[in-house]
Order: C-alpha cells, then structure tokens, then sequence
C-alpha cells in the first residue's frame, strides 16, 4: 500500500498562519502595535519639550530696600536676556511724566556707556524750597563689548528721588535691543482686573512715607538699625563686665572666708590632739 505524501505549506503561508494566530490572540496586528508604540513615544517627545521649555522673564524695577513716598531710592532695572542666539546691547527707559523725578543719577558700569536725556516740565518742581523746571527723562545704556549674553541677567541701578508723594506706583517704559537688531517694546501698561499684557512696562511700588516724612531707602536705615545694635552691644557688654567684676569678688571674699575657716579647723584639730596626750 503506497502512502501518499502531503506537500508541506510554503514558508509564506505558515508567517501568515502564525500572524494570524497572534491576532486572534490580542486582537491587535503586531504591525499596529509598533505604529501605537512609536505615536506614544512622539507625543512624550514632545510633552517634554513643550514642559522643559523656559518661562520667559520680562525687564522688571525693583528697589533695593525700600522706595517710599516723599523719599530717596536706589532702584534696579532687571533685564533677562531670553534670546539664546543674540545678547542685549541696549537698554532705553522712559521715565514717567505724570510723576517726574527731580534726581536719577545711574551708577556707572562696566563695559556700558550711559546716557542721560532731560525735558523741559510743563510745570515746574519744587524741591526742598528750590524750583526745578526740567527732570531726566530718559537713560540709555549702550554696550561697548559683549552686552548681556544669552544665559544671563544684568541689573542697571538708579538713584532717584523724590518720590512722589500722591502715588502708589511709578511706570516706566522699556526698550530692550538685541545684537541682531531686534527690538522688544517692554511698554504695555497692566490694567486692574485684566491679565497681565505680553509686554507689561516695568511697574515700582511705592511704599507709605516714614513717620519724619524723609526716608531716604535703605542705606539710612541700615545705618540706624547699625547705630542702635551698636549701642545694645555695649550696653550688654558693660552689664556683662558688670556681672562679672561682683561673681569674681563674691568668690575672691569666699575663697578667704574657706581658708580661714580651714585654718581654724587644724588648729582645733592639733589643740585637741596634745590635750588627750597629756591627759
């Protein structure tokens, strides 16, 4: 009896048997996990960069100590560079003309050449009995080398004064240039109830005049909060020297008191000694 042979499946149609068996299985081609697989993997790409993406900063005032009203403040324009292929080469602030300034000296820097531009009031200031019919309004920083470089900050002190004495807050308004010649208008004034705009202008807060009504920041203060804790400390350091003069003669009169009782006790101790030998 001959036995006839079956011919065996072509190695074609066994992958698409097993293939077909794995679907069946998960209900999922493996070809379709692969594609699922690479979609999840591109959208963690790109949550990660949309989360790892820098928040920007904008050109910001702030005093250093306190700006009150009436008085003198040194105050600092932060600029951030947010470019990371070009640095900042200048920077032009406007100063306010609802509330002018009578004074802003800014302090020297190194590589920036500074310029100072005054205006004509149209009503003149009085300070301190004096009348002063013009006031800065504007100060331009030029960088004369690198500026500042993508990664960094740079902090542009003013000393200014007097502060108003009829306002919460003074607004100035910004220009920030880049190496490329592109130019950000930090100029958007923030009004109350809405968001803060794209482009807010730098906003200083002024804080209550001192009880003399001649605060002048930080730097007194300081001086007086100095002034003072000197004092304490000598006060402290004569009580102290005090304290320590009456311990040390307290011990010094009981030390003597301690010998002469100890003088005492022997010489009882040898009397009463010789009395039992001639006894």
């Amino acid at each position: 009896m001959r036995h006839t042979r079956v011919p065996a499946f072509p190695t074609s149609v066994r992958t698409r048997s097993s293939d077909h068996r794995n679907l069946t299985r998960s209900g999922v081609h493996p070809f379709m996990k692969a594609s699922r697989l690479a979609a999840t993997g591109a959208l963690a790409g790109a949550a990660v960069v949309v989360l790892s993406s820098p928040a920007f900063a904008h050109v910001s005032v702030q005093p250093e100590g306190t700006a009150a009203k009436g008085g003198y403040a040194v105050i600092d324009f932060k600029v951030p560079n947010e470019r990371d292929d070009a640095s900042t080469t200048k920077l032009e602030v406007t100063f306010p003309t609802d509330h002018p300034l009578a004074s802003a000296m800014p302090e020297p820097m190194d590589g920036w050449n500074i310029k100072v531009t005054k205006s004509k009031l149209a009503k003149p200031l009085e300070v301190h009995g004096e009348k002063i019919s013009e006031a800065v309004s504007k100060i331009t920083w030029t960088a004369d080398g690198k500026g500042v470089e993508p990664g960094y900050f740079q902090k542009f002190p003013v000393s200014v004064g007097a502060l108003p004495e009829n306002a919460d807050e003074l607004v100035f308004k910004a220009l920030q240039t880049y190496s490329d010649k592109e130019v950000v208008r930090w100029i958007e004034e923030t009004k109350e109830g809405q968001d803060e705009p794209e482009n807010p202008a730098p906003v200083l807060a002024l804080s209550a005049a001192s009880e003399d009504g001649h605060s002048h920041g930080s730097s007194a203060e300081d001086a007086s909060d100095d002034s003072a804790a000197t004092e304490k400390t000598a006060a402290d350091t004569s009580a102290s020297t005090s304290t320590s003069d009456s311990s040390d003669t307290t011990a010094r009169v009981l030390g003597v008191v301690g010998i002469v009782v100890g003088a005492l006790g022997v010489a009882y101790g040898v009397l009463a000694g010789r009395r039992r030998s001639n006894v």
